[in-house]
């Protein structure tokens, strides 16, 4: 069975929940940012079968988000961040309600974060760590891990993570749920 599916959601999961950030000195710019993941797994996507990068996709969207564009080792999407949610000084958690993650022990000392993730979801099950610094108001960048289980599989993961402001305008994308 080729299991890399599995993980490479995994990775996007636990790379989309390091976004979130605790409150400090800096806070996220509102609008268009787009956010990155990369790491060696998803380096392997060009070799998934078409059949089976259908059924990652939909498993993606079992998870309550659309798969993002993967190229050279790096998964890529945008997101919208609202005003509200910068006057929060917050960045979106993103996925972690839909596959059963919380964040805990979040501390930031000025311009770096760090936080502890655990997944008990029904198919997603592990822990993870995300660290961080927010480099200004419109960029960020650090590194995620996941060890844990995905629809069974089990699952040992790094990625490296960042985020840049790309507009004011979302141009119609809504927040994250």
């Amino acid at each position: 069975m080729f299991r890399i599916p599995s993980m490479i959601v995994s990775t996007l999961l636990i790379a989309a929940t390091a976004q979130a950030a605790p409150p400090g000195d800096v806070a996220p710019r509102p609008g268009l940012w787009e956010v990155s993941a990369t790491s060696a797994l998803l380096g392997l996507v060009p070799q998934i079968p078409a059949d089976q990068m259908a059924r990652l996709r939909g498993l993606a969207r079992q998870h309550g988000f659309d798969m993002p564009k993967i190229e050279n080792g790096a998964a890529s999407s945008r997101i919208c961040i609202t005003p509200d949610m910068a006057a929060q000084n917050t960045m979106p958690d993103l996925y972690q309600q839909q596959s059963g993650c919380t964040s805990r022990n979040a501390v930031r000392d000025g311009a770096r974060y760090a936080m502890d993730v655990r997944c008990d979801g029904p198919r997603v099950r592990g822990t993870g760590r995300a660290e961080g610094m927010l480099e200004s108001s419109e960029r960020f960048s650090g590194t995620s891990s996941f060890d844990g289980t995905v629809d069974g599989a089990p699952v040992r993961e790094q990625a490296q993570t960042s985020g840049r402001w790309i507009a004011a305008s979302c141009n119609g994308l809504p927040p994250p749920r």
